[in-house]
């Protein structure tokens, strides 16, 4: 029996409420989901790779099936080599999400055909949400329980009294 492997990226920087939806949904889809966690040289994570790993870790232990979390720093397409993938998981929110994920759908069609990308829609309650503004919010010391679990706002509301933000929730 061939075992389906799925590969949901990201840099869940914190992980939302949102990818969590994305998660339980993807690992529906496939036998093994691997959460790849990476960097991104465009962005200023709040968490080292080593916390947002754990804190991905904490939050998917619930779920049931087969779910890995692995980080990585290469391109997708390796990567998906690497665990054996034959779909990619991505979260669509908004339009503009669809212009940036289908333009990476097709680069990564043409560096590697043999791994399909599988649009998920985010949960309508969900849709806002980014991990971007989830982090700004708690700067400015406003609630944030909304749109993570309560780990992962006590995590992100003791990094910023840490680093000394203007938020103190």
């Amino acid at each position: 029996m061939t075992i389906r492997t799925g590969v949901y990226p990201g840099t869940f920087d914190p992980v939302t409420l949102g990818h969590m939806d994305i998660i339980r949904r993807g690992a529906k889809l496939v036998d093994r989901l691997v959460v790849g966690v990476t960097t991104n040289a465009s962005k200023s994570p709040m968490f080292s790779l080593e916390e947002r790993m754990a804190m991905v870790q904490r939050e998917v232990a619930g779920i049931g099936g087969e779910i890995h979390v692995v980080s990585f720093d290469s391109l997708l397409m390796d990567f998906a080599e690497r665990e054996g993938a034959k779909v990619i998981v991505r979260g669509l929110r908004a339009v503009a999400d669809f212009e940036y994920e289908y333009q990476m759908a097709g680069m990564n069609q043409q560096i590697n055909p043999r791994v399909e990308t599988v649009f998920l829609m985010a949960d309508v309650a969900l849709q806002p949400i980014a991990s971007k503004l989830v982090k700004e919010i708690a700067i400015y010391g406003g609630p944030i329980d909304r749109f993570v679990t309560p780990a992962v706002a006590a995590d992100v509301g003791k990094r910023v009294r840490e680093v000394g933000l203007k938020g103190t929730r």
